[in-house]
């Protein structure tokens, strides 16, 4: 068991964060990733149709035979996996509980705020997982849904999105937080922006780090943690591999080697 490989998906790209975490924190563990490039973006779906995704990813995850599955992608984690959670033998780890989690005990003054998707600000989850743990919390939350595919365009810097970082920060920036939690996983590679934008007082709060974290918790407490060797990493996407292989070094910091096309 120890030497299965941890699964993760995401709905596209922004997944590989958790994945560079997860190289830098359990440098023994395998990967295998699974971006759903095909269907990209889950923040625009349906809950029914974001569910039956999160089904569909899981079950080809576990045809991989891997011991412990992460839901990159905020959408999922916050609209599939409460109702998803109970189904499957394997651990499921979120992106939601970590951040909130950290969140709450960043913030001095209890005011936090949020971005993601559409999907997951409509979703109220981060802010529920928040009050759960802290009940006099003040929960700022704010959709940023044109993040991403600036993100995937490779705009991370200049002027145009700056204007667009202070349209939608200017409201969490006038409510007094001192916390944001960046939620989707695409948002750690606009931290300079955000951090710009926000004020440097701010604490952001990257989910993937404190994920990474819960993993690692999870496979010492369950005896599955590898450090036999070191870890390697098998990528797989529904459409667009040499896109998808073109992007993985702004995300990872390093380019990938082996990277297949499937159909869910």
């Amino acid at each position: 068991m120890r030497t299965k490989p941890i699964g993760i998906f995401d709905s596209g790209i922004g997944g590989l964060t958790v994945v560079k975490e997860i190289m830098r924190q359990l440098p023994g563990e395998d990967i295998v990733y699974f971006g759903d490039t095909a269907r990209v973006p889950y923040g625009t779906k349906s809950k029914e149709t974001v569910i039956r995704f999160s089904i569909e990813n899981i079950l080809f995850l576990l045809k991989q035979n891997v011991k412990l599955i992460c839901i990159a992608c905020n959408t999922a984690s916050s609209v599939a996996l409460p109702v998803i959670r109970n189904h499957f033998r394997v651990p499921l780890v979120g992106v939601i509980s970590p951040g909130a989690r950290e969140a709450v005990y960043a913030t001095q003054n209890k005011r936090i705020g949020v971005i993601g998707t559409s999907a997951t600000i409509k979703s109220m989850a981060y802010e529920f997982e928040i009050k759960s743990l802290e009940p006099k919390a003040v929960v700022k939350s704010q959709a940023c849904p044109l993040f991403v595919p600036f993100v995937e365009e490779g705009w991370l810097a200049g002027g145009i999105i700056e204007g667009v970082a202070l349209k939608y920060l200017k409201p969490l920036k006038e409510s007094h937080i001192d916390t944001l939690i960046l939620g989707c996983t695409h948002y750690p590679l606009l931290k300079p922006v955000i951090k710009k934008v926000i004020g440097k007082d701010v604490v952001l709060i990257d989910s993937a780090k404190q994920v990474a974290i819960e993993i690692k918790k999870i496979l010492t407490l369950e005896n599955l943690l590898n450090t036999q060797h070191k870890g390697r990493q098998k990528f797989y996407v529904s459409d667009n591999p040499a896109w998808f292989k073109s992007m993985a070094r702004k995300f990872l910091g390093q380019g990938i080697k082996e990277i297949s096309r499937i159909t869910v």
